[in-house]
């Protein structure tokens, strides 16, 4: 896992619908980047639905959602349709990002050893820094997580000012 205060590292990858996304886009706003292991599945869907449900708030807020998974585009377009998923959904099927972010990792499932993605997600502040990384993350709580990171964020930001 990358270390918070870092600045994130840069770089550009296809969305569900093709269209390329290079996070130095998003200079000026905060964004929540989670990597998930991979469509469809329990776990990766009811936090990208638990992330659906809170995107008024995360909107507000100003922040940009971002899922990343080794999936193709196609499988991306597949999960945003079945689940009228309101943001994007990255494809890094070379793993170059995934590895970048250092979440391609040593699992164990049921005594079984593999190589996956670990379910780990960043705030990056307007200025590409990483200022939270959680890693391990449960799949249902991590919105909620996140939008009280935003909260408590914008609190901070407040006081400094």
């Amino acid at each position: 896992m990358l270390s918070i205060g870092k600045v994130a590292p840069d770089f550009t990858l296809p969305d569900q619908n093709g269209v390329l996304h290079t996070l130095s886009d998003y200079h000026g706003r905060k964004v929540i980047l989670y990597f998930y292991p991979r469509d469809n599945t329990a776990g990766c869907t009811k936090q990208a639905c638990n992330f659906k449900a809170l995107m008024p708030q995360f909107s507000e807020k100003g922040a940009v959602i971002l899922g990343v998974s080794k999936d193709s585009v196609a499988s991306h377009k597949r999960f945003e349709e079945q689940h009228g998923l309101p943001f994007t959904l990255l494809s890094d099927e070379e793993k170059t990002v995934i590895q970048a972010y250092d979440v391609w990792k040593e699992k164990k499932n049921y005594g079984k050893v593999s190589m996956g993605v670990v379910r780990t997600t960043y705030l990056i502040d307007e200025n590409g820094i990483i200022v939270r990384a959680y890693d391990k993350v449960k799949a249902a709580d991590n919105p909620a997580q996140m939008l009280e990171e935003l909260e408590t964020l914008d609190i901070i930001e407040r006081l400094d000012k």
